[in-house]
């Protein structure tokens, strides 16, 4: 199979903003643009801001909705960490280190961009707990803040 590019489609409430949080913070490139939408090269993924007119509300915990990046390499992750703390982004969750010592041992941050969209950052010590380790059953924290 051809490599494939994964799109997510979120709701912000304001363009500037989005382009404030996702272009100059975070370092996405801007695609097409219009006055109610725009894209956004995330590392290669696409992803696209909508203006929406509905109330956004700030959920109450990280989960269960997110969305981010699973980084290869620790130094790419550290990067982002360093761009997003340089450029003040706000962190919802500091980064950390879960599972420590476990297969499934990864770094992790979680930012809140403007409208309340999460998005989260990780390195897995180990690539092979992406998508296995399937004798570790925990997904996530156990409390659901």
């Amino acid at each position: 199979m051809n490599p494939v590019l994964f799109h997510l489609a979120f709701p912000v409430t304001d363009i500037t903003q989005t382009k404030e949080f996702y272009v100059n913070g975070l370092g996405c490139e801007v695609g097409r643009e219009s006055p109610s939408s725009v894209i956004l090269n995330l590392c290669g993924h696409q992803l696209v801001a909508h203006v929406t007119h509905e109330p956004l509300t700030r959920q109450r915990g990280i989960y269960p909705r997110h969305f981010g990046l699973v980084f290869t390499a620790l130094a790419d992750w550290e990067a982002l960490l360093e761009r997003a703390q340089r450029n003040n982004l706000h962190f919802r969750e500091q980064p950390r280190v879960r599972f420590v010592g476990l297969p499934t041992e990864h770094h992790t941050f979680f930012l809140e961009d403007p409208f309340y969209n999460l998005l989260e950052f990780k390195f897995y010590t180990q690539a092979s707990a992406i998508f296995g380790s399937r004798d570790y059953a925990q997904v996530g924290d156990t409390v659901h803040n």
